[in-house]
């Protein structure tokens, strides 16, 4: 069976992962991952894509991204590898693939999960167990939606900003907010439509995405199509009464 193409629309929230091949680390010291940083602000910049969050993981990446076209993103993700992959081998004294083939990326209806999306990447930390709580790990945009280290090159997304009228509000706002641990459930949803790269939204979203894409949005029906009954032969050789079977005429 033939792959999907990834699913890109422009100017809506796509989740993105990235994984090191077979699990391996893709960053091993601060220095890789300041590195991978720069290259992904200037690529962003370069491909205009707006990036509203990240964290970055020993072995993946995972952003929180709104492209302003169908091209750009895979532009920036390519400029990237070409630049971190030799970076790091060299670095690291190894040779051969760095990531796990191709990243995984999805849409996301950012009114209804932007806010849940953005606390999952950057609570991934403290699930891993590489940080007591979200604020000591350095790797993440944490810090910058809570005012304390300020990225220039991120984009605040529209759905942070409802959070208050003030930097002080929303960074508050927004730091209640992660007081409350990601719900599994939803995580296990957002994790599966990136990796299978089906739309995440409600009906009416996917409605919305479909006037804007040819892209297939969600898992065809399973099994096989059923089965149309063939028309009644006539009896005795006359032939079949006049309006019987006018689904048989229509399809000649």
């Amino acid at each position: 069976m033939a792959r999907l193409p990834r699913l890109v629309v422009a100017n809506h929230l796509h989740h993105v992962i990235a994984r090191g091949n077979n699990e391996q680390s893709v960053f091993i010291d601060d220095a890789d991952c300041q590195q991978f940083l720069d290259w992904l602000r200037d690529a962003a910049r370069q491909y205009r894509i707006a990036i509203h969050g990240y964290v970055l993981l020993p072995n993946r990446v995972q952003l929180l991204v709104t492209p302003s076209d169908e091209v750009g993103l895979g532009k920036m993700m390519q400029s990237v590898g070409r630049h971190y992959v030799p970076y790091f081998n060299v670095r690291h004294r190894r040779s051969g693939s760095l990531w796990e083939g191709r990243y995984r990326t999805t849409v996301i209806d950012a009114d209804a999960y932007f806010m849940d999306c953005i606390r999952l990447l950057e609570y991934q930390p403290v699930k891993a167990g590489l940080a007591a709580d979200m604020g000591s790990y350095r790797w993440s945009s944490y810090a910058h939606h809570l005012g304390q280290r300020k990225q220039a090159w991120l984009t605040d997304h529209a759905a942070y900003w409802k959070l208050g009228n003030t930097p002080f509000d929303r960074e508050m706002a927004y730091q209640q907010f992660c007081t409350h641990v990601p719900e599994r459930k939803l995580a296990d949803a957002i994790d599966l439509a990136t990796c299978r790269g089906w739309a995440l939204g409600s009906s009416a979203f996917k409605a919305s995405l479909a006037r804007l894409t040819e892209r297939r949005l969600q898992p065809a029906r399973r099994g096989r199509p059923p089965k149309v009954s063939p028309a009644a032969e006539p009896e005795h050789g006359r032939p079949a009464e006049a309006g019987l079977h006018k689904e048989n005429v229509d399809e000649k």
